[in-house]
């Protein structure tokens, strides 16, 4: 009952919510064109402190009553594009930074701490402070000039570890079963399901993709801090960070301090008396100056040459992209809009997916190719860009990624609860009447048929093999090297530029520099579009925005009810169940966060 009550008024504080919004949306119309007041103050220090989530991309969303665009800035291009900004801004003094909460993915992460060195060769100053500081925070502060440490805290370098739950006998006892359907034998996003332990196959996987990362992040640090890979590893062995005198002493930071001694840090370093002469901006609210800048200049600077940048963000699904999804009916409109604008150049597919329904992605793929007829495709992997995600990839001119990108995954699977244990326990039977021997396919409280059995194994193995055989053609490889790399094994962006997965090693900065100079466009004298941008009406997106904030209430109670694991799992359940063309699942088989 107190759950019930929660939900009811956790929708009707988003429905208030969703009104304050609009309203303030569409104050803003009038203010976001006017004068507009100096966006940073003497004195300024800029702060990344990202507690907030990062998005990979803000949909834009133009209200067709008004006239009017809306997006997010809370994205990783504002946050690069602010930090850039920063470097001639007068008025900032220096960098701090804090919290990497809000930042989800390693290549994010990757890609802010590459904005800071280069922040850096301006001669500003980059601080860190932490009361503690997370082993992911590290990768970030370890780039600062001067790294401070709370008196009780510690700087957690251990290593990277994974941990993957099982449910085979969880099944055992409930009588509920997945059944599954697989081609490779790293695919094991299916393995939890059919085993209590770890088969050798995944475990080899795992730990070549922990050690990969690893060494991209080892590498990045005693760049930085100035000791070896070896004092790293024996500091990780160790836990030479777990006091403040032992983090000081094997140089993990430069002083121990409390907050106000750091805060005469800040003030030593900006000349000034005391902190309230210090501004320090939030990353956030900066980014949105930045961006009204940007917006105030667009018409001085528009430029006939453009390149298009499609945002392919999320699960991969069948119809429209929702927040996190990618909807190939959106994708291919995105796609069709570019190819047909005489102005735009060339298309980069800016892909940030662990994959999806294996329907999808070929139709995707598919478009992907009718666009290279008319101008070329390259891609950018974001975190990743793996099974469903590479599939998009595979076939375009040049593919980038990170170093910690994870991608490959080359693989299928298929799975379908079945509870008939469960049923002939609690005393349910069902009975069918049927007009032909193989009418009845599928039913929960049923065995699956076994000729239903044979053709959905038959339909992995078709597909697996028409996966293997995109990736050949799209990467000019034999169908037998292919497969040897798949398996659906995933791989680091370091090891697939090894194997010839991918073609370069660089960021969405990198991509764009590189079609810059491969279509002859004049620095500067271009202009980088964004899609997809949803198009809707002020009723539309009133119901839109009432809706969302609704669905990410009740999502967040349920995730804190259940658990974050479970609930992902029952995700893909429920949209395998719901679509049936979506069964095929070209997806990722696991997810490793890094703390």
């Amino acid at each position: 009952m107190v759950n019930f009550l929660k939900t009811i008024l956790a929708v009707i504080i988003g429905f208030f919510i969703s009104i304050c919004l609009i309203l303030l949306a569409f104050i803003g119309m009038g203010s976001a064109f006017s004068p507009k007041k100096e966006s940073t103050k003497e004195n300024s220090i800029l702060s990344l402190d990202f507690k907030k989530p990062i998005y990979e991309y803000s949909q834009p969303i133009y209200i067709k009553n008004f006239n009017y665009e809306i997006t997010e800035e809370n994205t990783l291009t504002a946050i690069l594009r602010a930090i850039k900004y920063a470097k001639t801004d007068k008025h900032i003094k220096g960098i701090i930074l804090g919290s990497t909460e809000g930042i989800t993915g390693k290549t994010h992460l990757a890609d802010i701490r590459k904005a800071v060195a280069d922040f850096k060769t301006t001669g500003k100053f980059v601080y860190a402070f932490g009361e503690s500081i997370s082993q992911y925070d590290y990768f970030l502060h370890s780039v600062a000039d001067s790294l401070f440490l709370g008196t009780l805290g510690s700087v957690e370098i251990q290593g990277l570890s994974a941990e993957v739950l099982y449910y085979k006998d969880l099944q055992e006892k409930t009588g509920i079963h997945m059944e599954i359907f697989r081609h490779g034998k790293y695919k094991s996003a299916v393995e939890p399901f059919l085993e209590n332990t770890m088969s050798e196959a995944n475990r080899e996987q795992i730990s070549a993709y922990l050690h990969s990362l690893w060494q991209s992040y080892a590498n990045e640090v005693v760049q930085s801090r100035g000791f070896s890979l070896s004092d790293l590893n024996q500091i990780a062995d160790s836990l030479w960070g777990r006091t403040p005198e032992l983090a000081l002493k094997h140089h993990l930071v430069d002083k121990i301090a409390f907050h106000d001694e750091f805060e005469n840090s800040l003030c030593k370093v900006t000349k000034s008396e005391k902190i309230e002469d210090l501004h320090l901006i939030p990353i956030e609210e900066y980014a949105q100056n930045v961006s009204l800048e940007t917006l105030k200049e667009a018409p001085k600077k528009a430029k006939k040459d453009k390149i298009a940048i499609i945002f392919c963000d999320g699960e991969i699904i069948e119809g429209k992209s929702q927040r996190e999804k990618i909807g190939n009916e959106t994708i291919i409109e995105s796609l069709r809009d570019a190819r047909e604008d005489k102005n735009i150049k060339a298309i980069i597919l800016r892909i940030n997916s662990p994959g999806g329904s294996g329907l999808a992605s070929e139709l995707i793929h598919r478009e992907i190719a009718l666009t290279q007829k008319v101008k070329p495709v390259y891609t950018s992997m974001g975190n990743w860009a793996a099974s469903g995600g590479y599939y998009i990839a595979c076939n375009s001119n040049r593919i980038f990624a990170d170093k910690e990108t994870l991608t490959g995954s080359i693989g299928v699977f298929g799975l379908i609860p079945n509870a008939k244990e469960l049923a002939d326990k609690i005393g349910i039977h069902s009975q069918q009447v049927e007009t032909h021997p193989h009418a009845l396919t599928y039913s929960l409280l049923e065995k699956t048929p076994e000729k239903t059995r044979e053709v959905i194994t038959e339909g992995i193995e078709r597909f697996y093999k028409k996966f293997v055989q995109r990736v050949a053609d799209g990467r000019k490889m034999t169908w037998e090297k292919v497969d040897s790399l798949a398996q659906g094994r995933v791989w680091t962006g370091a090891d697939a530029l090894k194997h010839g997965l991918i073609d370069q090693i660089g960021s969405l900065n990198d991509v764009i520099d590189y079609v810059v100079k491969e279509k002859n466009l004049s620095s500067g004298n271009y202009s980088l579009i964004a899609y997809p941008i949803i198009e809707v009406d002020f009723s539309e997106f009133f119901k839109k925005q009432f809706q969302a904030s609704t669905r990410a209430e009740l999502r967040s109670l349920l995730r804190e009810e259940i658990g974050e694991d479970t609930y992902d799992q029952l995700q893909r359940i429920n949209y395998s169940t719901r679509y049936p063309h979506s069964f095929l699942q070209a997806r990722v088989p696991y997810e490793i966060k890094v703390k």
